[in-house]
């Protein structure tokens, strides 16, 4: 991974443009060719990122980072430099889920119905080079579907969910894979940005996943 932080601009260009005045911002340029820009504030959200796969052509005074899935392109012109460091991290363990997230996972793949009608199990914690897809199923017209769990459904996790099937499709033997972003509640913007991405959006019912609610009784809806 390296560590740049800079004084630069930074525009982007493609389905979407955007464009960042000069200002001092961390640079993360990640192994798995990623690239994202962070300001001093704002949560853990980059203010732009590029996911790969993309190439990077760096220059002595400016980045150029292009998407080789969409050639839409990342150009960050940089004024002046105050720190630039790179660190090997080693592959990483991956995220240990916590109860909740875990147990709808065991659920699900137990019952893979509330993704799909004719679905069936291939792998829970499916692997790939940058971590674990919560399930691997296929679905009534056995297509591969990589699934994403998450008690809160957020853009990380649909950015996490992208990276995942950017890998798998490479993959001949698995190609086409589709996408399900499943959660217990998923914010609007989540929403959009899955959609946008041929994601398809699952809100999950604990209760009615693990059997508590009593279905004789009468429900508002």
């Amino acid at each position: 991974m390296r560590l740049l932080v800079a004084r630069c601009q930074v525009d982007y260009t493609g389905r979407l443009s955007a464009h960042l005045p000069m200002a001092t911002r961390l640079l993360i340029w990640k192994a798995d060719g990623s690239v994202l820009v962070h300001a001093d504030g704002g949560s853990y959200k980059p203010l732009n990122w590029m996911t790969p796969p993309c190439t990077v052509v760096e220059g002595a005074t400016e980045w150029t980072v292009t998407s080789k899935k969409t050639g839409d392109q990342l150009k960050i012109s940089i004024e002046e430099v105050f720190h630039d460091s790179s660190h090997e991290l080693g592959i990483d363990p991956g995220l240990q889920k916590d109860g909740v997230e875990a147990h709808l996972q065991e659920l699900l793949a137990a019952d893979t119905a509330p993704l799909g009608k004719g679905w069936s199990l291939v792998r829970r914690e499916y692997p790939t080079a940058i971590g674990p897809v919560d399930l691997m199923c296929r679905d009534s017209d056995g297509k591969h579907v990589a699934v994403e769990i998450k008690r809160r459904g957020e853009i990380d996790g649909v950015e996490q969910l992208t990276r995942y099937l950017e890998l798998l499709n490479r993959d001949p033997l698995l190609a086409p894979v589709d996408g399900v972003f499943a959660a217990q509640a998923i914010k609007p913007q989540a929403r959009v940005l899955a959609e946008d991405r041929g994601i398809r959006c699952v809100v999950l019912d604990y209760d009615d996943l693990r059997g508590a609610i009593d279905e004789s009784q009468p429900r508002l809806f």
